[in-house]
């Protein structure tokens, strides 16, 4: 250990100043915060959030529905990820369609779809193409090899989210944040940049951070020093440039356009979503207007922990009726998920 990272780990284990609450945005930070043991490294005083940064925690149940009916109908076949799977709607989960008949596949990369579309022509495959601004550029490509393919029987049903317009929701919710840890890999292909505006229009600094505790106890530390200023610390230089990745954000807007998007439990957040541009509307399987948000359980809480409102432990149901083995809202699901992080992780 450095004699840095021990300067900055005595600073924020003996902090004593004004509470402060940071929130780290991305699911992969909530990770390596809650495997690291951070929390119980530094003060009571410095208190850390989770936010929105799990795809899969963030989308409408009206989506899933959607997803569960196409899974149903005649020669058509759902292609996902994993945590997708198990995630409720109003009622089911692909999960619960599958073992009723529904034809639901599971891949590991959106490219995987096109073996299955070129073996099986008669067979529609829906992507449920959920994500950040770090998987977008992959739907883009998964696009791009389609049209020169001319391959017809792929569709994706999107719903993709952008991060500044719901960060700026999340501060606004009723909770105060004093700084952000802005999300890694979504800031590899954003840039840094990204977030100036927002940081400059509420007044509140943003670290972009790496994963390694060493990393993250440094963001946080900067946050600390930074309070009340609308500043962007690039501190993830390794992997983050101020302007991004040119080619991929080139390749998004060539297929896609930013949109108004439905959040799970945080409602409709303006220009926070990309969808199919129109002269592409070919290869949308109606994207459009999946807004509604049934929760399943009323008593779950996810809603409030993705928009920083309460902390996982505070969910009545949290270590009760919901566990990993049993989760009852799509935080507890996703391997993502900050509730699942708490539990697994025992984190405070």
């Amino acid at each position: 250990m450095s004699d840095d990272i021990k300067e900055i780990i005595d600073y924020l284990k003996n902090y004593d100043g004004d509470n402060i609450s940071i929130m780290e945005v991305c699911g992969t930070h909530t990770a390596a915060i809650s495997e690291s043991g951070i929390t119980d490294i530094i003060s009571d005083k410095i208190c850390l959030v989770s936010g929105p940064g799990c795809p899969v925690c963030v989308t409408a149940s009206a989506y899933i529905d959607r997803l569960v009916e196409l899974s149903v109908a005649e020669k058509t076949c759902v292609v996902t990820f994993g945590d997708m799977i198990r995630v409720r709607g109003s009622k089911k989960s692909l999960r619960d369609i599958s073992a009723e008949g529904g034809n639901v596949v599971m891949v590991y990369s959106p490219l995987d779809i096109i073996s299955l579309a070129e073996e099986n022509r008669d067979v529609t495959y829906i992507f449920a193409a959920v994500g950040f601004e770090t998987t977008t550029p992959v739907y883009a490509l998964l696009i791009k090899e389609m049209v020169e393919k001319k391959i017809t029987n792929i569709k994706l049903l999107t719903a993709l989210k952008t991060m500044p317009a719901a960060i700026e929701k999340v501060y606004n919710a009723g909770k105060c944040i004093d700084g952000f840890i802005a999300p890694g890999h979504v800031s590899v292909i954003t840039g840094s940049n990204e977030f100036i505006p927002v940081a400059e229009k509420l007044s509140v600094p943003f670290a972009v951070a790496g994963f390694t505790g060493e990393e993250l106890l440094a963001a946080i530390y900067a946050l600390v020093k930074s309070r009340g200023k609308g500043i962007v610390l690039n501190m993830y230089k390794s992997a983050v440039t101020a302007e991004g990745n040119i080619a991929a954000k080139n390749m998004v807007k060539q297929y896609f356009m930013p949109c108004d998007a439905a959040w799970r439990g945080m409602g409709i957040i303006k220009a926070s979503g990309l969808i199919l541009k129109p002269e592409y509307a070919e290869f949308d399987a109606g994207s459009e207007g999946l807004t509604e948000d049934v929760i399943f359980n009323k008593g779950c809480s996810c809603g409030e922990v993705v928009a920083g409102i309460k902390s996982p432990t505070e969910c009545a149901l949290y270590n009760k009726a919901c566990t990993p083995s049993s989760p009852q809202g799509a935080c507890m699901v996703s391997t993502e998920g900050a509730c699942y992080h708490y539990y697994t992780n025992r984190r405070k």
